[in-house]
């Protein structure tokens, strides 16, 4: 605050500080130079392509073509992923400001979590998830959370109503003891050594009741229904009748807490927050939309009973690993000169069961701290789906130009309301048919039609003239699970690619939708996660091209001794050293960087490859959009692999047909190439041959737990001899024909 003379008045002038500070990433410049260097090394292998092309009749023309095309695609996508290199940025949110200044005046905030199968997803998974964010460092008044249960299942409802009894213990002993993390499954899993007698002996109290608790639930799961000595005691079960199955059954809506009474205290007499269970209508006839379909129906029904401005999203595994995770993303909404025009803050998603050396790259560390982080360097964070806190008004259709202004500090809670006539409000608003000729999953919500309606919605927002912010916390904010085998993180994959690919050949594709919207550099971006399903073409060509044409004495590469070999070299070797010091930097492993390198050639050749082929069925009509949820039980053989980090393949998948099939095929292609060149001497000059030999060694070095599964290993986990026998026979087959014709 400053004084100003006006007129011979003072007149005093408040500025207040900025509750968010905004840092690029240290040397930018050095990198924009080595970069530059880069991109002429892949210039000059164009060159080399185009001048050297064998002549019409000559051997190896159309491989020579196909290469050209790969190394052409590599180099465009390699130029997209520098726009977000050069502009990344961090941010920093100054939460003793908020606190300072706004202590009494926060927003409600009403949180969502999404579940959709009791057996995919146990219940006792979700519940951990709810009990961490029921017990935030936040007002309870202003806290709302809600599970939505696709599945529709009483197994779900039941586990829910033993949390919302265990959390009047579980609340009040994190706020004593600043518990973190706040999920009970996870804080319990911990070793801890309290030098106070007094904690030590409250929290084996509490794990009594947690475990005691947790065994009730999963008794309940073996039985596949709940107790009817339990089912009496809550109304809500009548909702449960015997002919209600998972996609047929009425809108079921049950506030399991009512914040407005006072009497839903904790063990220490605070009020605790409003809980929720609501599982939307599903009827055979009517198109559900999937998770979009689920947080849509979860936006109309919050609005009827709490209604707060912001919105927190996660899935059901993603528990809170911090207590003022809320208050660290209001930063961003409430700060007075940028927090106007914010629709939404995304958070990494990181996991919990991540193995030391990253075994399936599941932790996406390079991504969520590098990528995604230059695409917030524009305001235009990509919104992922889980972990996001989100201005109600911007997923209500709302354009940044129709913004009312600041956030409301008081919740909407409908005080002159029962709980029954608010349970059958909000039935309504989870009905079929009450999207029905309206904006919802079009203009209004997440959009529906994608698989991943994360991002396709962040589009939108952001093309409605929102910014986005990327918040990458010190501390990780929510922690989820990974998935623990092969074929698991492959069908995941799949999913994205698929979803993402949808976006691209859709009017939301940002060159498109985003025109004069959004900034070119964050359409480039965005194009760096969009492309990954065509980016399975040039990789394919790659592991291919050279192992064929070293059987059948084609060149595809520069002379040793030739000044063209040099690009190719530079480019290789800078690229790959930049990669691994980026991950290092992130905190990786070097064997996490290799794992990395071996899942992106497994990836860009199964799931990527599919989910490409799959989108092209839905243009043209030859399949639906499916939602494939990521299962996670995990059995103690599987998880005992899975810390020895052995891959898990142990299923005959196709694309587990192809990843030993081109894994066959580069041994062979080595093996016959070498004995051209070191027995049979047919080659003139075995120099032209190097950097094929190369591409077929690594390929076999990435390769190698492909090998061992096939070979070597003969536990659960290993791949059946199914597979084994189709890649050997398709392998051969392909080297048999390369060289007779």
């Amino acid at each position: 605050m400053r004084e100003q003379g006006v007129g011979g008045e003072k007149v005093k002038e408040i500025r207040l500080l900025p509750l968010f500070e905004t840092k690029q990433a240290r040397f930018r410049g050095v990198y924009k130079l080595f970069a530059s260097t880069i991109f002429v090394g892949i210039c000059l292998t164009w060159l080399y392509r185009l001048t050297n092309i064998p002549r019409a009749g000559q051997q190896g023309r159309w491989a020579w073509f196909t290469m050209f095309m790969a190394e052409l695609c590599f180099g465009l996508y390699w130029i997209c992923t520098q726009s977000v290199r050069w502009n990344i940025v961090y941010q920093h949110p100054f939460k003793d400001r908020l606190s300072h200044r706004y202590e009494n005046k926060l927003p409600a905030v009403d949180i969502f979590v999404c579940t959709a199968d009791p057996m995919l997803e146990p219940p006792s998974l979700v519940i951990s998830t709810i009990l961490s964010v029921m017990s935030y460092n936040y007002s309870p008044n202003k806290l709302s959370v809600y599970l939505s249960d696709d599945g529709g299942s009483e197994l779900t409802f039941y586990a829910l109503l033993e949390a919302s009894n265990f959390s009047k213990h579980w609340i009040p002993f994190c706020k004593k003891f600043m518990v973190e993390p706040r999920s009970p499954e996870a804080y319990f899993a911990k070793l801890h050594s309290e030098n106070d007698i007094k904690h030590a002996q409250e929290r084996l109290a509490i794990k009594k009741l947690y475990e005691e608790m947790k065994n009730r639930i999963e008794s309940a799961l073996e039985l596949g229904k709940v107790p009817e000595d339990i089912r009496k005691h809550h109304k809500g079960f009548l909702e449960w009748k015997p002919k209600i199955v998972k996609q047929d059954h009425q809108s079921i809506v049950q506030i399991i807490i009512d914040g407005r009474d006072t009497r839903a205290v904790d063990d220490d007499g605070c009020q605790l927050p409003t809980l929720v269970y609501m599982a939307r209508e599903k009827r055979p006839q009517w198109p559900h939309h999937f998770k979009a379909g689920a947080m849509n129906a979860l936006i109309r029904v919050s609005s009827k009973i709490s209604n707060a401005p912001i919105i927190l999203n996660l899935d059901c595994d993603m528990y809170a690993n911090t207590a003022d995770t809320i208050r660290e993303a209001l930063c961003f909404f409430m700060d007075e000169e940028k927090g106007q025009e914010i629709a939404y803050v995304q958070f990494p998603q990181y996991f919990d069961n991540i193995t030391k050396n990253n075994l399936y790259s599941n932790s996406l560390t390079v991504l969520c701290e590098i990528e995604l982080a230059g695409l917030g360097g524009y305001g235009a964070a990509m919104y992922i789906g889980t972990g996001c806190f989100h201005r109600r008004e911007s997923l209500s259709g709302l354009y940044l130009k129709d913004h009312r202004g600041k956030l409301k500090v008081e919740p909407t809670k409908q005080v002159q309301k029962t709980v029954n006539e608010l349970e059958e409000a909000a039935k309504v608003l989870a009905s079929c048919n009450y999207e029905q000729d309206t904006q919802w999953g079009k203009e209004m919500g997440l959009i529906y039609g994608c698989s991943v309606e994360d991002v396709i919605t962040g589009l939108a927002i952001l093309c409605k003239g929102w910014k986005s912010v990327y918040y990458i916390p010190n501390k990780k904010a929510f922690l989820g699970v990974a998935p623990t085998t092969l074929n698991v993180a492959l069908v995941q994959h799949k999913r994205w690619a698929e979803g993402l690919c949808q976006i691209l050949f859709s009017k939301y594709c940002p060159f498109i939708h985003g025109h004069r919207k959004i900034k070119l550099a964050a359409q480039l971006g965005y194009s760096v996660i969009l492309l990954r399903a065509p980016i399975s073409f040039p990789t394919l060509c790659y592991v291919i091209a050279p192992p064929i044409c070293l059987l059948r004495g084609v060149s595809l590469f520069p002379e040793l001794t030739s000044l063209w070999f040099l690009p190719f070299t530079y480019v290789f070797v800078t690229n790959n050293t930049y990669s691994l010091i980026e991950a290092m930097w992130c905190g990786l492993t070097f064997k996490a960087w290799w794992h990395h390198q071996t899942m992106v050639v497994i990836r860009r050749t199964t799931s990527y490859f599919f989910g490409f082929i799959d989108n092209l069925k839905k243009i043209f009509g030859l399949s639906e959009t499916k939602f494939a949820i990521t299962s996670k039980v995990i059995t103690e053989d599987v998880s005992k692999r899975y810390e020895q980090e052995v891959m898990d393949f142990g299923s005959s998948s196709i694309m587990f047909n192809i990843i030993s099939t081109l894994a066959l095929l580069n041994l062979f292609g080595f093996v016959g190439g070498i004995k051209k060149i070191v027995i049979d001497l047919d080659f003139k000059d075995s120099n032209q041959f190097t950097l094929q030999i190369m591409i077929c060694v690594l390929m076999i070095l990435v390769n190698l737990p492909v090998y061992e599964a096939l070979f070597v290993r003969n536990d659960k986990g290993c791949l059946p001899s199914s597979v084994m026998i189709n890649s050997i026979v398709l392998a051969s087959v392909t080297c048999w024909l390369v060289l007779i014709f």
